[in-house]
């Protein structure tokens, strides 16, 4: 490729915060659950970069070829690969994309296709625009949608005004929508720094803490596996909390050693302690091997089905913890048997239709 900016570029990165910042000079747009990518299209050369340089061109035929049709022949494009279903944003399908086999990535192709929403405008032609204001690079990249938009291929929508993003962060959380990007007006494209702002949801849930994973230094723990109980009472596994300080860490390690003795006997997760039940679980089990990093250690310890724990998340999507959750506290005054899927906030779904036009595509420009 002979591009102003080639491969790897690291994408530009947000800070999280849990209201919408009302500052002058900021734009906002929603914030898609989906997966990061970076197009580079050089005539009929294109590859889709990932935020962790992972090559995703090969899972995605079908939008490769959607956006050759849609882009301009030199250009590079920040923006999210999204799975849109009639329901909204269906981050399980798009996990499935991540397949080894190339029967199975075509299958794929065909029954769950993927879209590619466009949110900066790198590089044209011979121009290296990551010097450029953000104004200026928005006003460039809806020049290049200004055409009628291709039904797999879209612009993010766009406003200067907080109420509107306001609107947004709670409209549509029901299709899916992680929140809202905050972006400053007049800054340049950084690559790897956070510059910009995420506002997301932020509940709390009491959860049964099932099992552990040690951390990958092996000195402490690295995550706790956290249980929801159904209306049939079954335990289900709906994620994880971690980000604990290396002090943390060795503290739940002897925090949590009574509850590991005799652990696996009668354990309702019992099964997907065998180590070929965790190969074949895909992610779907505590042992589930990892879609991103196939030599990830996703190995688990039990723990006595007795402790509960406060944990922070953002949404639920498909039964499960859309993002890892933060521990807030141990709840010894809650049994494991009160720690029910009755107690998450549900959110109604939102149509797409309200963001995206009456064919599906998205016109840049805010819903009323």
């Amino acid at each position: 490729m002979h591009l102003p900016l080639t491969p790897p570029v690291k994408p530009m990165l947000a800070k999280a915060v849990y209201s919408v910042p009302r500052d002058d000079g900021l734009g906002y747009e929603p914030k898609w659950d989906g997966f990061r990518c970076i197009v580079f299209r050089d005539g009929d050369e294109l590859e889709l970069g990932s935020r962790n340089d992972r090559p995703l061109t090969r899972y995605f035929p079908e939008l490769v070829e959607h956006l050759r049709a849609a882009l301009p022949e030199r250009c590079v494009v920040d923006g999210e690969i999204v799975v849109v279903t009639g329901d909204g944003l269906d981050f399980d399908a798009l996990q499935q994309r991540l397949h080894p086999a190339a029967s199975r990535v075509a299958r794929l192709a065909a029954e769950t296709p993927a879209s590619f929403v466009a949110f900066d405008l790198l590089a044209l032609d011979d121009r290296d625009l990551t010097g450029a204001p953000f104004r200026a690079r928005r006003a460039e990249l809806e020049a290049l949608f200004a055409e009628p938009a291709h039904p797999h291929v879209h612009l993010t929508p766009f406003t200067e005004d907080p109420d509107v993003a306001e609107d947004w962060f709670t409209r549509f959380e029901g299709a899916g929508f992680d929140g809202v990007m905050a972006k400053p007006l007049d800054a340049p494209y950084q690559q790897d720094k956070r510059v910009m702002w995420k506002v997301k949801h932020e509940r709390t849930a009491d959860c049964v803490v099932a099992g552990f994973r040690w951390h990958k230094d092996g000195q402490g723990v690295g995550s706790l596996l956290l249980g929801l109980y159904d209306d049939e009472g079954n335990l289900h596994h709906v994620g994880v909390a971690s980000s604990f300080t290396a002090a943390r860490r060795r503290e739940l390690v002897d925090e949590l050693a009574p509850l590991r003795e005799g652990a696996l006997e009668g354990h309702p997760w019992r099964s997907w302690a065998d180590a070929q039940a965790q190969a074949q679980a895909a992610g779907k089990m505590p042992g589930g091997v990892s879609r991103w990093n196939a030599q990830k250690d996703l190995s688990w310890e039990p723990l006595r089905i007795e402790l509960v724990a406060e944990v922070r998340y953002e949404h639920v999507l498909a039964g499960r913890f859309r993002h890892g959750g933060r521990l807030v506290r141990f709840r010894p005054d809650r049994t494991p048997e009160s720690c029910t899927y009755a107690q998450l906030e549900e959110v109604p779904p939102a149509e797409l239709s309200a963001i995206f036009g009456s064919g599906g595509e998205a016109t840049g420009r805010p819903p009323s």
